[in-house]
């Protein structure tokens, strides 16, 4: 049988680019400079653009918040197990969270001192977590792999019977929520916890006992440890507050607006 070559389009679908941590410091760098320029001209832009709600602010805020929502759609891919090509989507969340986040700066009008731009210190801390992750925090995780930690020593009796006890009710769990799977490599994900969401839950407590009991978060550093927790708590709350934000000036402009005019799209001007 011939073997046919792939057409161009599919092969440059699945190509993977890498993105350097060279690279990456660039563009970061990129977004901290055009912030910085924005605010250096901001008082030479026509007044569109240093009034908050103007239309033009306002597109600036809802492109941004959907170039903000694709890292959202990365998480939800990979959990879903449709993520068929990480390094792109990575790129792709590294890249719309840059952007995104100078279009929320421009939308903010530089009012910096109401509510709402707690979410730029939420957008600021996620960004240096996750340039921190990239550029250092993966080599301590490279390192991790390749060395034997104090906390993966051997457990003591009692021990070992509560891991032989949480494996074995692991199993049977598995056998119920995904009988093809193998419990040594098997991670609960999306679909998981939409066909069976009491066994997906029931499995995950289960997992999480096991690595408490084997110390694997205390075999590594405190930054190791705990920079993606915090990096998803911090991406989370932002996602809540721009819903609440979202609402509140859809539904409660006139609260916004506090006797100011409303010159922004809304359907309620509650609160006035």
């Amino acid at each position: 049988m011939l073997n046919c070559p792939q057409p161009f389009w599919t092969a440059l679908i699945l190509q993977r680019h890498d993105l350097p941590d060279a690279r990456l410091l660039q563009l970061t760098a990129a977004a901290v400079i055009a912030v910085i320029l924005w605010f250096v001209i901001r008082g030479l832009l026509p007044e569109a653009w240093r009034s908050p709600g103007s239309p033009e602010l306002y597109l600036a805020g809802v492109a941004g918040v959907l170039l903000l929502l694709v890292p959202v759609a990365f998480v939800i891919a990979k959990r879903g197990g449709s993520g068929a090509n990480p390094v792109n989507w990575f790129n792709a969340h590294v890249l719309c969270s840059l952007i995104g986040m100078v279009l929320i700066v421009i939308h903010s009008g530089g009012f910096l001192r109401r509510p709402p731009a707690l979410l730029l210190l939420a957008l600021i801390a996620l960004a240096a977590l996750g340039v921190w992750a990239r550029i250092r925090g993966s080599r301590r995780m490279a390192a991790t792999f390749a060395s034997k930690a104090p906390g993966f020593t051997v457990p003591d009796a009692a021990t070992r019977d509560r891991l032989r006890v949480l494996i074995a009710e692991k199993r049977t769990l598995l056998l119920q929520l995904d009988p093809q799977a193998n419990e040594g490599t098997f991670s609960v994900n999306l679909p998981h916890f939409m066909r069976s969401p009491g066994l997906a839950l029931a499995y995950r407590k289960l997992a999480r006992e096991e690595s408490l009991l084997l110390g694997s978060r205390a075999a590594v550093s405190a930054k190791q440890a705990w920079w993606r927790p915090l990096h998803m708590a911090l991406a989370w709350l932002f996602v809540l507050g721009v819903v609440i934000h979202v609402v509140t000036v859809t539904f409660f402009a006139g609260y916004v607006a506090d006797g100011g005019p409303i010159n922004w799209w809304h359907l309620r001007a509650w609160g006035g």
